[in-house]
Formats: structure tokens, sequence, C-alpha cells
């Protein structure tokens, strides 16, 4: 067999080194393009931890000291944007989420009467069938889903029908309020658009809680009057 020559066996070794460089250096490229895109997900990560978005339908806790405990609320807030609201976006007759994204949820710290009707302690879903004249409140047992797309009317502690009335201004975001009389009783407020409707609340054994309140007064008038005695 012919030796090469020695010009060739340069030619092969040259282009061996060439083809190992050639090799290595898109093996590291494509190690690199894989670390930078590591770095770019990373940085994206973290700072989506950092930073969020504005809600579209901000979400709200109301929380109202009433009777001897308190009632809290909490709700998404969507807003009106120019859309027609009742009638359309909320269709009459159809059961809706009383408020954006999971459903609305209020929690008794005691037993009250829900526009006359008697509600143990505890949290519920709060959801609305509204018609152009009058909504249907309702208090369901499943107070963690989304909407009301799993709503089941089997779950249902209490239903209160009461009457719309129209908003002299108009509210632009959905709103659930707390508005007391006294220290004892006071309404469910639900507003949005150009519609209010309004449910009572009250202890639902007012009297005893009156007799206990009226008592406890007079423990501490007779405690601040030993008080100023003795000074």
């Amino acid at each position: 067999m012919q030796e090469e020559s020695g010009e060739n066996k340069n030619y092969w070794n040259w282009r061996r080194l060439f083809c190992f460089d050639f090799v290595i250096l898109n093996k590291n490229l494509h190690v690199k393009k894989l670390l930078f895109a590591l770095c770019i997900s990373t940085s994206v990560f973290s700072f989506a931890q950092d930073y969020s978005v504005p809600a579209v339908s901000p979400r709200q806790k109301v929380e109202q000291q009433f009777s001897m405990s308190k009632i809290t609320i909490d709700y998404g807030r969507p807003g009106v944007k120019g859309r027609k609201i009742f009638g359309d976006l909320v269709p009459y007759g159809q059961v809706w989420r009383a408020g954006a994204n999971s459903s609305t949820k209020i929690t008794f710290g005691q037993s009250v009467s829900f526009g006359g009707k008697v509600v143990p302690a505890g949290t519920y879903g709060l959801f609305i069938v509204p018609t152009e004249k009058e909504w249907k409140v309702i208090l369901n047992k499943d107070f963690q889903q989304w909407g009301a797309y799993t709503y089941d009317p089997k779950q249902d502690v209490v239903d209160v029908t009461v009457p719309v009335n129209k908003l002299a201004d108009k509210q632009e975001w959905f709103e659930i309020t707390l508005n007391p009389i006294d220290e004892n009783t006071g309404n469910l407020v639900i507003k949005w658009d150009t519609s209010v409707a309004e449910v009572s609340l009250k202890p639902s054994k007012l009297d005893a809680v009156i007799k206990i309140s009226d008592k406890l007064k007079e423990i501490k008038k007779i405690e601040s009057d030993a008080a100023k005695a003795k000074s």
C-alpha cells in the first residue's frame, strides 16, 4: 500500500482538527443557548412572583361588627364598563354568583335572621337569581366553587325574595355592604349599575341578645361606679 505523502497527512490532520473544533463549538453554542433561555425563564418567573397585573375584577373582603360577633363577606367586584348588566350580561331568571370569579362567601359569627329566615352561624355561598323587579337572594352550603357553574339548589340553606330599586347615581363597580341600623340590626346592601336590593339582618334570638347586652352594660356601669368610688 502506498504511503500518504506528508502534505496529505497534514491536510487530513487539519481537517480532523477543524471538524472536532466545529463540533465542540456547536455544542458550546447549544449549551450557551440553553443557559441563556434558562436565565431568561428564571428572570421572568422571578419577576412574575414579585409583580402582578391589575385584577380585572378586584377581590374585596368586608368585615363588620354585628351584634355580639361579626359578619365577613369575600367577593369579586366586576365593573359595568359600558355594558348592559341585568337582563343581558347577567340574564334574568338564572342563578348568578353575585360578583366575579370564585363564588361570593359570607360568614356569620352567630345565628342570624336573614330576611326573616334563621341561618346558623357559619360560612355560605351567596347567589342571586335576578328578575326585573325583584331578586331571589340565596345562601348555599357550597361556598368553594368557581362562579355558579356547579351550583346545586339542593345545597340551599335559605332563599329570600326582595324588591329591586333604582339608584339615583350609577354604581360602576359591583358592591356589597353591611349597613347597620343599630348595634343589633342592619341590612345587607347589594348594588350594581342602576340596581340596588337589601336583605334585613338581625340576631335570630334578638330578645335574648338584647337582655344579655343590657346585663353586660349594667355590670360595666357597676364596675365603673366602684372604680370611681375608690379613687
